[in-house]
């Protein structure tokens, strides 16, 4: 018997709640990784284990909905839900890649877009997760330091990409580096690279990356790459705005290195010249009136200090705690993960309707990404600011990742 009922992959939450299932907080990953790759021969690396989380799914509706649910019926359904997303997993590919710390999916979306087929993704935070699944339509596994979720990733991939956790080499951090628990996670990037050996690594940091602890940070992970990995390391401070043509002042560190035994022609390998910088803030904002709480009423006890100082509608300011900076170069300045908790790197705009933050919709076009398209889940402003400002520029990352295409 066929049965109408929507199956859904969110029932995995409330089968559990129901201690229906065995408990498991990887078993969204595990299905739809599975339908993700049902299509290619990658599948079978996630089938044992995600046609047992379907069965326990089934049985679980078929209690709750007193029906008969057919196994083809569901894959069925489940498939329809992962790919009718605004991002699909692409049926023609000409390579494959893993997304570690993955957070919105800045790496997918630009590895994708140029003929990239993702078989793993990882990303511990839950947010980020919502985010990830509602535009790619796959939850990534949780904490990389766990074994087990090493385990799934599958083998034979040629790119590895990881824009690894930025916060203990930043400025706006307390800069420990290796001494902090977020920098020692390069070394659970090292063992993946070490068992797997993929073609290519393809890292991003912070600028930071390159001068913390006098250069000696930097010098390990280059070491570790080249001399205990064999890999051959390029990296390059590059600039959102002189590289990608993407209004926001923003130095990343990227780092991208070759296996020498596998690809013969590393030694061709370029980054991406710099581009004439078409594109103006005008390009990222909202033509129209938003939303009150973006503006700043004339009550606010900055009001005064920001009317005065905000004299321009062509450029981003920021609230730096005290007094106001305008960004005279007329781009928007760097934007951080803190900026939507209040008090300190806050990017503001003057209008025609007022003085306001930028939205998280602005803040995601900053970051290049195709707003029309990609979908802003209902969470807090806080959290989406926060997603914004973790995430890579989408645009530069693909201009990188084509010149690697080109290597491998």
């Amino acid at each position: 018997m066929r049965f109408k009922q929507i199956i859904s992959i969110d029932d995995l939450q409330a089968s559990q709640n129901n201690a229906k299932l065995t408990e498991s907080t990887e078993q969204k990953a595990i299905l739809t990784h599975y339908l993700h790759n049902y299509r290619n021969g990658v599948k079978k690396h996630y089938q044992k284990d995600a046609l047992k989380t379907l069965g326990q799914l089934i049985q679980y509706k078929q209690q709750e909905e007193e029906s008969s649910i057919v196994v083809a019926d569901a894959l069925q359904q489940l498939l329809f839900e992962v790919e009718n997303v605004p991002f699909p997993p692409p049926q023609n590919y000409s390579f494959k890649f893993i997304d570690l710390f993955a957070g919105i999916g800045g790496f997918r979306l630009a590895l994708q877009n140029i003929g990239g087929k993702c078989v793993f993704t990882s990303e511990w935070n839950a947010d980020a997760k919502k985010t990830y699944k509602a535009n790619f339509g796959e939850v990534p596994f949780g904490d990389i330091t766990n074994e087990q979720n090493k385990n799934y990733i599958p083998d034979k991939f040629d790119v590895l990409c990881a824009g690894f956790p930025c916060q203990a080499f930043s400025i706006a951090g307390y800069q420990k580096g290796f001494a902090d628990a977020r920098g020692t996670l390069f070394f659970d990037i090292e063992q993946i690279i070490k068992k797997h050996k993929p073609k290519c690594v393809f890292l991003e940091n912070v600028k930071n990356l390159v001068t913390h602890n006098s250069g000696n940070t930097f010098k390990t992970i280059l070491e570790i790459l080249e001399i205990k990995l064999g890999y051959k390391v390029f990296h390059k401070v590059l600039n959102s705005a002189t590289h990608a043509n993407i209004p926001q002042n923003r130095e990343r560190i990227f780092i991208v290195a070759f296996d020498t035994k596998q690809v013969k022609n590393f030694a061709h390998f370029a980054f991406p010249s710099p581009i004439k910088l078409t594109k103006t803030i005008h390009d990222c904002l909202e033509k129209q009136k938003q939303a009150d709480i973006y503006y700043y009423k004339k009550d606010h006890p900055y009001y005064a200090a920001l009317e005065k100082a905000m004299i321009s509608q062509d450029t981003v300011y920021q609230w730096r705690r005290v007094y106001t900076r305008e960004n005279k170069n007329n781009l928007c300045p760097t934007l951080t993960a803190n900026m939507g908790t209040g008090g300190h790197n806050v990017p503001l705009i003057r209008d025609n309707f007022g003085i306001r933050k930028l939205t998280p919709k602005e803040c995601f076009a900053f970051q290049g990404y195709p707003i029309k398209k990609y979908i802003l889940p209902p969470l807090a402003h806080s959290k989406l600011y926060m997603q914004a400002g973790n995430s890579v520029t989408t645009v530069l990352i693909e201009r990188i990742a084509n010149q690697i295409i080109k290597v491998l």
